[in-house]
């Protein structure tokens, strides 16, 4: 029997205003838009995007998910990460760096819907 190989995740965060995600997560974050799909013009939005190889979807069907979420995401080179956070002066977020007893660098920040992101890198 051949082995079942598990390959990468992709988190979904329920959003609620496309003009605020957007924002929140091309803006500031840098994401890019991969794809975007509505059944119908006036049903909700579902799509993808992308930082590198970090893929997110984001969804305004009721039921995708649950905001509140929180994701980990790996990053390397976090200090430049988070200096280009600073530089855009987001109005609704100034995250810091802490360095936790784990070992890590971490970067947190909340969208505009009460999901949680952590960016950390590992201290060497």
């Amino acid at each position: 029997m051949i082995s079942p190989k598990l390959k990468n995740s992709i988190p979904v965060f329920r959003i609620f205003d496309v003009a605020k995600a957007k924002e929140f997560y091309l803006n500031f974050l840098g994401f890019e838009v991969d794809w975007e799909h509505k059944f119908e013009e006036d049903l909700p939005l579902y799509m993808q995007i992308s930082h590198g190889s970090c893929k997110i979807h984001l969804s305004e069907n009721h039921g995708d998910a649950c905001p509140g979420s929180s994701v980990r995401i790996e990053v390397e080179n976090l200090s430049s990460f988070h200096e280009n956070l600073w530089a855009k002066q987001y109005k609704f977020a100034r995250p810091g760096m802490e360095s936790t007893p784990w070992d890590t660098r971490e970067v947190r920040v909340g969208d505009p819907f009460g999901n949680r992101i952590i960016f950390y890198e590992f201290i060497k």
